[in-house]
């Protein structure tokens, strides 16, 4: 199935959040991505964009040696699905999380989020990923 350039510069547009905000925890490279009156579904987050960089800013202070390593990306018209692995620190089984984010004029304008831990054991020998 091919993408179209809309779809390309949605996908691109996210995966630059990732490398560019998420890995480093630069919340000063929000606003390239992040629309100002961004609609945030994370309970844990206030909506808007200055909310984020706050909350990006805590979490590199907390943990500044996590990873958000990508296992797969889809793009479908103006929503992008990224499945990924966060690590907070080495060793860390961390959390299997997916992101659902809406773009509307080359800014990401709404996110939602799903997580859950990554264990060792149990009755389901399949990983998360």
């Amino acid at each position: 199935m091919s993408r179209t350039a809309e779809e390309q510069a949605n996908l691109d547009l996210v995966m630059g959040l990732f490398s560019d905000v998420l890995n480093p925890m630069d919340s000063g490279a929000v606003d390239r991505f992040i629309a100002a009156d961004y609609i945030q579904h994370n309970q844990s987050v206030e909506p808007g964009r200055e909310p984020l960089k706050a909350f990006l800013d805590m979490i590199r202070e907390q943990t500044p040696e996590a990873v958000h390593d990508v296992k797969r990306a889809f793009v479908d018209g103006d929503h992008v699905t990224v499945h990924y692995h966060v690590r907070r620190w080495p060793g860390d089984l961390g959390w299997a999380v997916i992101d659902i984010f809406r773009i509307e004029h080359g800014r990401i304008v709404e996110h939602w989020d799903v997580m859950q831990d990554v264990i060792e054991g149990g009755p389901n020998p399949n990983s998360p990923f």
